[in-house]
């Protein structure tokens, strides 16, 4: 188990959710789900609901708590998944925002109101090359796109939209 994982607060549908996610991305698995038995727990979930899942998505742990509608997600925490290519890109921004919100910038909510970045790993070398033109364009670029589009960054990064 890694040392460090994030936790994640549902409001009854963390089993749902663990179940979500790892339908989606490779190498995933529901580990554990313990359940609630004292029907007296602060969360007001009922006994024999899910309390706490712990799932791997693509090798990595998160936990996902049952604790009830006092915290909700927020933009302030997010998921970034990196892609190799716009076939990447495509599939996992048409998965986690399927009953969610598309955003600017490869920003997504998904279903659950989780946040997350669908960013082509290309992105870092169009953004980091020498020339400040050429990364002022991409910006621009990223700006006016929800979904990533690595050949149309490209095509900014080069001018050819000019």
């Amino acid at each position: 188990m890694q040392k460090i994982h994030p936790c994640l607060w549902f409001d009854g549908n963390a089993e749902e959710a663990a179940k979500f996610y790892a339908s989606i991305f490779k190498n995933s698995k529901i580990a554990t789900t313990s359940r609630y038995e004292d029907p007296n727990n602060r969360s007001g979930q009922p006994v024999g609901s899910p309390m706490v899942v712990m799932f791997e998505l693509d090798g990595h742990t998160f936990m996902g708590l049952n604790g009830g509608p006092q915290f909700k997600f927020s933009e302030a925490v997010s998921f970034v998944v990196n892609c190799e290519s716009q076939e990447e890109v495509d599939y996992y921004w048409e998965k986690l925002s399927a009953g969610g919100q598309p955003h600017r910038c490869g920003w997504l909510k998904d279903k659950f109101g989780l946040s997350w970045q669908i960013v082509p790993t290309a992105l870092a070398k169009l953004m980091s090359g020498p020339d400040p033109l050429k990364r002022s364009r991409v910006m621009q670029a990223l700006l006016k796109m929800d979904k990533l589009d690595i050949a149309a960054l490209q095509r900014a990064y080069n001018g050819d939209d000019m």
